[in-house]
């Protein structure tokens, strides 16, 4: 079964350039208003955007967290997201609004099409835009908390040669009527060397170090009343046991993941032993099936 989507290219390609530009309009406009009623959003060092295309990577404590990213960055980014994890975004009202809105990059479940995927996203590239990733590939229950990254953003973010900027998120786990979710912009961390095994896991633990530095300070929030605590995880696929199963799984600590031992200067090359392998076994991040998630 088909993806609904083109084989190869921007994700949307079947329809006119003007009809994905009003289509995404529409989606952010709607997402802004809803998020800036319900919520107050902080947007932190915004001035460490850089122009151009670029991979950015974010710690995921909920299914809001991709909303979060398109309600408080610049409108002038086009935004894609790497994800969802489907067989086929047709099925289902939640992946139908997904697929309409034409800001997913999807891959399904077997990763069997992950070179396609891979393609998807370096159209995104080429076309101007930037792609976000919720690095862990999963969703979890702690703030400043972060379990531990796939190797897909270093990968993407290296084979298109973009830089990665580090997104850290704070207020998705638990949330409430006009509480305070917080976005962080992270310095962007240039790119070069090839995607050899060593590359793409010194550039990993990077972007681990460099997300997790940010939401050290965090701590996990008062729980929210009956709306507010429906309301978190009404999307949310937590998985057997449910949340309070989840709460057990927890990230390493810093000194748990080894930093380079090389130094990574701009657009310098990194000694590697090996190319990376085919990326369908690389398993990089997805964003999961509703919004988020």
């Amino acid at each position: 079964m088909g993806s609904g989507l083109p084989s190869s290219g921007l994700p949307r390609a079947d329809v006119s350039p003007w009809q994905r530009a009003v289509r995404y309009a529409i989606v952010r406009t709607v997402i802004r208003t809803a998020a800036a009623f319900l919520f107050r959003m902080r947007l932190v060092s915004a001035d460490r955007i850089p122009p151009g295309p670029a991979l950015y990577c974010f710690n995921h404590l909920g299914w809001l967290d991709p909303i979060v990213i398109m309600a408080t960055f610049p409108s002038t980014l086009r935004i894609y997201f790497y994800g969802p994890k489907e067989s086929d975004l047709r099925d289902g009202i939640q992946n139908r609004i997904i697929l309409w809105s034409g800001i997913a990059v999807p891959f399904r479940p077997s990763k069997d099409d992950l070179i396609t995927s891979v393609r998807r996203a370096e159209a995104v590239f080429d076309s101007g835009a930037i792609l976000a990733i919720a690095g862990e590939g999963q969703i979890h229950v702690h703030e400043g908390d972060l379990l531990p990254l796939h190797e897909g953003p270093a990968y993407l973010a290296l084979r298109a040669r973009v830089p990665i900027v580090p997104v850290a998120i704070t207020g998705t786990s638990l949330v409430g009527f006009r509480r305070t979710i917080t976005v962080r912009i992270g310095e962007p961390i240039a790119t070069g060397p090839r995607p050899t095994h060593t590359a793409v896991a010194d550039y990993t633990a990077l972007t681990w170090h460099a997300i997790r530095g940010m939401i050290a300070d965090d701590r996990d929030l008062p729980r929210p009343g009956p709306f507010g605590r429906w309301f978190s995880d009404v999307f949310n696929d937590w998985g057997p046991g449910g949340r309070e199963a989840a709460a057990a799984r927890v990230g390493p600590a810093p000194d748990e993941v080894p930093r380079p031992v090389t130094t990574i200067p701009s657009g310098a090359p990194l000694p590697g032993p090996s190319p990376l392998p085919d990326p369908v076994e690389l398993g990089p991040a997805t964003l999961p099936a509703t919004p988020s998630g």
